[in-house]
């Protein structure tokens, strides 16, 4: 499997020829550059420009599978659960919809557009200790509670999940997918991991998981 970041809460994440998206970037963002290719599955958590662009997920044939609100979906082999949270963008209040998804064995719990700090019980239960944890931290122009959550309790929330890698997201925009964001330093020294390299991709298999607890990647280099 491989991750890649894209900017904002952009993921395209691929095993062999089955590719799946997170929140892609949408034509009326201001997050700047839309990247476009074909997606199976495409993934919105919040209905707002930065992130329901999956028009920009067809290619040729490829015609995506779209999952943009709570529910069970199962498509090609890949099982998706949404659970129904709250996000509040630019002053205006959002649905949110957190994803569980397991897919070639591991499984991914995708926080969105999350305003809030703690999680349902309910919530929490059904997504149980993920493998691997995206959760949005906030950007130099954005404020804790606008989609995003503090680095502080961003990490806080992110180990009281257990995962064994977390990947912090949104400190980004599009056109400038470096991994130099003021923020992301500050999420890294909660989290004592001040050195950790930046990778352009993850290559993951399950066996790689082994071992790790609360790893923190960083994507975008």
């Amino acid at each position: 499997m491989i991750i890649t970041y894209l900017g904002k809460q952009f993921f395209k994440i691929q095993q062999g020829d089955t590719v799946l998206a997170f929140n892609p970037i949408g034509k009326g963002s201001k997050a700047g550059t839309v990247s476009r290719f074909g997606a199976d599955i495409a993934l919105s958590t919040t209905n707002h420009p930065d992130y329901n662009g999956v028009e920009n997920l067809s290619h040729g044939d490829t015609q995506p599978f779209v999952v943009s609100g709570p529910g069970d979906y199962e498509i090609k082999g890949v099982f998706v659960r949404g659970f129904l949270s709250e996000s509040i963008i630019d002053g205006k209040k959002f649905i949110n919809t957190i994803y569980s998804v397991l897919f070639e064995g591991m499984n991914m719990c995708f926080l969105g557009a999350l305003s809030e700090e703690k999680l349902s019980s309910e919530v929490r239960e059904a997504i149980g200790n993920p493998d691997i944890l995206f959760v949005p931290i906030s950007d130099a122009s954005q404020q804790a509670g606008e989609g995003v959550l503090t680095p502080a309790a961003a990490y806080k929330l992110a180990v009281s999940l257990e995962p064994k890698i977390i990947i912090p997201m949104e400190y980004l925009s599009a056109d400038s997918v470096k991994s130099t964001s003021p923020v992301l330093k500050v999420f890294l020294k909660e989290a004592g991991e001040e050195t950790v390299q930046p990778l352009e991709k993850l290559t993951l298999k399950k066996k790689d998981l082994e071992g790790k607890d609360g790893e923190v990647v960083v994507l975008g280099a």
